[in-house]
């Protein structure tokens, strides 16, 4: 189960079209690789194919932060032990993904930010790329020039703002046939956020979690999603019985009771058993999913909208 983001994508319809068919494409290829070599290169696979597509806000095509800079956080996590790397504020990686997977298997740490984690990049050979689109720096013009006219206050205002936009994000959930659950994550975070500022895709709990009893992944605005401990709320309501709908459905429920409507997000989950789950408080989230049997995946714009 993948998704490509949350928030407006249907007020631009060539590139929701295109966000669904890649998307699509995308779980068909990770089932194949699931069905091969397991939960874990199976989620990882998923995430580095989307951070590779400008069409998504992860890798090449990730947003500008409020001085035209563009910083990265990514997480992978294998339910069975526990196991989870993470990285923040990485630049010119074309793959987080790929350094979060080196952290967890290649270090004594869970999450690694900034030159750190760039010099852990650097000794393990990762690929480097221009993540600049001009997608991404139109949007950030455009978002620049209505923070300077007074027109949003940062932070506040610019929620609503964000809303309106794919403020997205890109993971991966899976079950293997050998019961292990794993998940993936990857973002380049909010536009017009301010430097240094990490987001919830890195924080083990917030915005990735997976475990024996499911796994889950968040999109939308982070701020939120730290703040309810999203993934790991979702995956204890799954131990306790709740299908990964409606762990889901659940999770963004206290969102918006607890924190309120400011910080929209959404989420995708695979419970042990299989079943998925995917719900979101924000206008659309864009994702996928393929079972065994099923011919070929399916995509959405939407889930159950909270």
């Amino acid at each position: 189960m993948v998704h490509g983001g949350a928030g407006l994508w249907a007020k631009d319809e060539k590139r929701a079209g295109r966000a669904l068919k890649e998307v699509k494409e995308v779980a068909e290829r990770g089932f194949d690789v699931l069905k091969s070599r397991g939960a874990l290169e199976a989620v990882v696979e998923c995430v580095k194919v989307m951070e590779d597509s400008d069409c998504f806000n992860a890798g090449i095509g990730s947003t500008l932060a409020i001085d035209g800079s563009i910083a990265m956080d990514a997480a992978v996590m294998l339910g069975s032990k526990l196991d989870a790397g993470a990285v923040a504020l990485v630049k010119d990686i074309k793959n987080p993904v790929v350094l979060a997977k080196l952290v967890m298997e290649k270090t004594a740490h869970v999450l690694m930010a900034g030159d750190g984690a760039m010099k852990l990049a650097e000794h393990f050979g990762l690929e480097k790329a221009n993540l600049f689109t001009e997608y991404r720096k139109k949007v950030w013009e455009e978002y620049k020039e209505r923070f300077e006219r007074g027109e949003l206050t940062y932070l506040s205002a610019n929620l609503e703002l964000l809303r309106k936009m794919e403020v997205g994000t890109v993971g991966a959930v899976a079950l293997d046939s050998n019961g292990e659950i794993a998940a993936a994550v990857s973002t380049g975070g909010l536009t017009l956020k301010l430097p240094g500022r990490i987001g919830d895709s890195a924080i083990v709990g917030a915005g990735i979690y997976a475990d024996r009893w499911g796994g889950c992944v968040a999109t939308g605005i982070g701020e939120g999603v730290m703040r309810l401990v999203a993934c790991k709320e979702a995956c204890l309501f799954m131990e306790q019985g709740l299908s990964a709908q409606e762990a889901t459905e659940k999770v963004v429920k206290r969102g918006l009771e607890l924190i309120g409507p400011d910080y929209p997000f959404g989420l995708i989950a695979v419970d042990c058993e299989g079943n998925i789950g995917a719900a979101h408080s924000t206008p659309q989230l864009c994702w996928a999913y393929k079972k065994e049997g099923m011919k070929e995946a399916i995509s959405s714009l939407s889930a159950v909208r909270v």
